[in-house]
């Protein structure tokens, strides 16, 4: 399968965990390619005055993973921008990831992650799996482990 890691990581944290669902997505036989997303205005926090600067064609995936931190309880606006931006995400398999700093969910990843869910519903998408990933919690390395093997476990 093709699969495309559609990223935007700020301090190179979802960057990392794009890398190890790369490892592994490609030790059992599919085709991956991580693409960044990147803004000119990174640090804005409102989606629709995001400036992207590059903006990866999943057209050529069946597979989409979006991976994206988690920045003022929200998702955040770069990764909104471009998911909005997309015309459609149906008849493609899509899965998503989030990294946040706090070392609970519940403070700002589970409404990120609903709010990105929410997002690839309206493009036609079906989310079949998602993760988060509490960048201070201990247990930090089996969360990503966790994520690779949901999402590897359903391509």
């Amino acid at each position: 399968m093709n699969i495309g890691i559609i990223v935007y990581s700020h301090t190179g944290n979802t960057l990392s965990v794009a890398e190890k669902l790369e490892e592994q997505l490609v030790k059992a036989g599919h085709a991956v390619k991580i693409e960044k997303v990147m803004a000119d205005n990174e640090d804005q926090m409102e989606a629709d005055k995001v400036q992207l600067r590059r903006i990866p064609d999943i057209s050529l995936y069946d597979a989409l993973i979006f991976g994206s931190p988690v920045r003022g309880f929200s998702l955040c606006a770069v990764m909104t921008a471009y998911l909005s931006q997309l015309a459609t995400l149906k008849e493609k398999k899509v899965f998503c990831y989030l990294t946040q700093f706090f070392p609970s969910p519940m403070m700002g990843g589970n409404r990120a992650m609903e709010q990105m869910k929410k997002i690839c519903e309206t493009k036609g998408g079906k989310v079949s799996e998602y993760g988060i990933v509490n960048w201070s919690n201990l247990r930090r390395s089996k969360m990503i482990s966790d994520i690779t093997e949901k999402i590897g476990g359903l391509l």
